[in-house]
């Protein structure tokens, strides 16, 4: 499976509430292109340094979804059913097909200025093996941005997990400082060599990290970009993920299952019982 983006027409969509706007690209994987807060960019984009030409999981913030993170060697059961997904890091498969989708707007484009919400999906479809939708909402407040995905299904019930994952750049401004985390996890989970869970939970490590962390009362940390701005996330789901081994970005990813959580801690999505999560990004200035 490619790593680039999909090829799509579908314009960017601007939302605004106050000093803060959030461009939301709905023909790339229905990532955030752009979050700006009194002008002062939080997010890798497309253009900056760090991301790589053609590389969809470099830049922006993109939903992971129906999972989140690797699948060990792209194979999953359900029940007695085996699956495999195609490999597009070696040797595993990782981050959905959400993120390669083009999502169409989940209601009719409104013609005023300034719109603060939007709502979108896909139809699930190969390589993913069931029917289904994805549907993402954004809404924007002057000080936060609240996300929430749902998968539901179209027949057959099927695990599934979703996640986000922000690039956050480590500094806002030239000499600025760069970005410290915060957060109390209950525990890290032991990281194999093929960059899986091994399934042994220790206590939390310093970094550098490309670690999930398990935070069963529900997802809580801040970054700080000392003397410029603070970032809340929140989120109900009970699962992070933090990446900060590359110079200029730091991810810090609410999953609602650890990777590999197709084979190891699945959640069934079925009729009557859909799978959503949210994550709230709040922002103060000091």
């Amino acid at each position: 499976m490619s790593r680039s983006a999909p090829t799509t027409s579908l314009p960017p969509v601007l939302l605004s509430a106050g000093e803060a706007q959030v461009t939301v690209l709905p023909g790339d994987g229905c990532r955030l292109g752009s979050l700006r807060v009194g002008g002062t960019e939080l997010l890798r984009t497309a253009e900056d340094e760090g991301a790589q030409p053609g590389d969809v999981f470099g830049y922006g913030s993109f939903p992971m979804v129906p999972w989140s993170g690797r699948v060990d060697h792209g194979r999953w059961r359900n029940a007695q059913v085996s699956h495999e997904l195609p490999i597009d890091m070696p040797p595993h498969a990782i981050h959905g097909t959400g993120v390669r989708a083009a999502w169409a707007p989940a209601a009719a484009p409104t013609a005023e200025a300034g719109a603060a919400s939007a709502a979108f999906y896909y139809d699930l479809a190969a390589p993913w093996p069931y029917a289904g939708r994805v549907t993402q909402l954004f809404e924007l407040t002057p000080d936060s941005l609240r996300t929430t995905l749902s998968v539901e299904t179209a027949a057959d019930s099927f695990p599934a997990q979703v996640g986000w994952h922000p690039w956050f750049r480590k500094r806002l401004s030239a000499g600025g400082a760069a970005a410290r985390l915060d957060f109390a996890p209950a525990w890290q989970e032991e990281r194999g060599p093929d960059h899986l869970p091994t399934g042994r939970r220790i206590d939390p490590l310093p970094g550098p990290r490309d670690d999930c962390f398990g935070m069963p009362e529900g997802v809580a940390a801040t970054l700080v970009w000392e003397g410029e701005l603070s970032l809340g996330i929140s989120s109900d789901c009970a699962w992070l993920v933090v990446f900060d081994e590359q110079a200029d970005a730091i991810c810090v990813e609410p999953q609602s299952g650890p990777p590999n959580g197709l084979n190891t801690a699945p959640r069934l999505v079925t009729r009557i019982e859909p799978l959503e999560a949210s994550t709230t990004w709040s922002w103060r200035r000091p």
